[in-house]
């Protein structure tokens, strides 16, 4: 099984309404995935409820395989999902990792 974990930090400079819509928008159309990608084994997002910390978003998922993980990434509509954060994504990190 591999875990996919990713992480985003928001720009402090966009407007706190347009962080929000994107948050929520990310979120409902990342968790849409796994009826439309049947290699996704599991997949949570979650809004970070603490305004101190620096990553505003963290996305956990689960894959049978690293090739499956690659599909994920470029499958349309999961880059459709990552495109929601564009305007107000400043960082992104990620690992994978297997057990």
């Amino acid at each position: 099984m591999v875990k996919h974990i990713v992480l985003f930090k928001l720009k402090d400079e966009a407007p706190a309404d347009k962080k929000l819509e994107a948050m929520h928008a990310f979120k409902q159309a990342i968790e849409a995935l796994p009826a439309k990608i049947s290699v996704i084994r599991k997949v949570e997002v979650g809004l970070n409820i603490n305004p101190g910390e620096t990553w505003s978003i963290a996305l956990y998922s689960e894959f049978d395989t690293l090739d499956d993980v690659k599909a994920y990434a470029t499958h349309p509509d999961h880059v459709a999902a990552g495109a929601l954060l564009a305007e107000v994504r400043e960082s992104r990190a990620c690992v994978d990792y297997e057990i």
